[in-house]
């Protein structure tokens, strides 16, 4: 009897401990490695001013898809202005702005494209109107220097809470070679006297697809003018043109930084503050297909967001 007893305390201990682990097992345990999504972007804040300067290639290289892709990259970068480059069609355009304010229950978007119906590489804008009250809508400069401007520069006015910004949207010439660069460089002498022509523009932003470095040397760098008038004018993303890793270049494929954000001394305070920044947003990381499907479907350039506490 007390062996039969010993054996039925074994087999109940036995049973015992199965049927807590079958429990344990019914609960899923945290994912591990969990992909990224585009929503843990995470950019844009409630305290702060944001604009984002983004190429985004023959828009839309797989039209309603890259439609859809780009909506929710902006609502996951969610800054207050977008300056984007290469906008070839109107209407996918309208569309894009559509989707945003159906999809976004708490903001209000309002966009702006140069050149009319025009399928060529446009300059455009899309905004958070309810944030931002605009001054005067976008206009373009500079009409008969097609050599410097292959698109004029775009111009847009706002006010953030008090305090009234400017922006100059560019898309300059690209490609390598001595007359090319030399268009760059007249371009990026030409803004420097148009803004200094208008002395009553304060917190000017100058974004675009420059295409060209800002890290070269004095006797390459097209951007000279700005860069050894450091009193008056800064390239606030130098320190990602010079990042020698490379791994937050704006344009990958080749690879090269030439997407850039240059502000004027009005705002180096703000630039200074600890909540302000600027980076490239490095969107592949958040796709399960990497740059790869983002190039595919997106662009070849990556935005590159400066974000202003004022």
């Amino acid at each position: 009897m007390k062996i039969f007893n010993n054996l039925k305390l074994i087999a109940n201990v036995i049973i015992i401990l199965f049927l807590s682990g079958c429990a344990r097992n019914t609960t899923p345990s945290a994912p591990i490695n969990q992909q990224p999504s585009l929503y843990d972007i995470h950019f844009g804040t409630d305290e702060t001013f944001e604009i984002i300067t983004w190429n985004i290639e023959h828009f839309p290289k797989q039209n309603n898809t890259t439609v859809q892709m780009v909506k929710d990259i902006i609502l996951a970068i969610d800054a207050d202005v977008y300056a984007l480059q290469e906008i070839e069609s109107r209407s996918y355009f309208n569309s894009l702005v559509d989707e945003l304010n159906i999809a976004d229950s708490i903001n209000t978007w309002t966009h702006y494209r140069a050149g009319g119906n025009s399928t060529w590489q446009e300059l455009s804008y899309i905004i958070k109107s309810n944030i931002l009250t605009i001054i005067n809508e976008p206009f373009e400069i500079y009409p008969d220097e097609w050599s410097a401007f292959p698109r004029e520069p775009f111009i847009f006015e706002l006010f953030f809470n008090n305090d009234s910004i400017r922006v100059i949207n560019n898309h300059l010439k690209c490609c390598s070679g001595e007359s090319e660069e030399s268009r760059r460089q007249l371009a990026s002498e030409l803004l420097q006297e148009w803004v200094e022509d208008h002395s009553d523009y304060k917190n000017v932003i100058i974004v675009g697809d420059w295409n060209d470095e800002i890290s070269e040397p004095e006797s390459t760098n097209v951007f000279w003018n700005f860069i050894e008038n450091g009193q008056q004018y800064l390239f606030a993303d130098m320190e990602i043109a010079e990042d020698p890793t490379k791994s937050s270049w704006s344009y990958p494929d080749w690879p090269s930084h030439i997407d850039h954000i240059l502000i004027t001394d009005e705002l180096f305070d703000e630039f200074e503050n600890p909540l302000s920044e600027i980076q490239t947003i490095l969107v592949g990381e958040y796709l399960p297909g990497a740059f790869i499907e983002y190039n595919q479907k997106v662009s070849d350039h990556l935005p590159v967001g400066l974000k202003l506490k004022f």
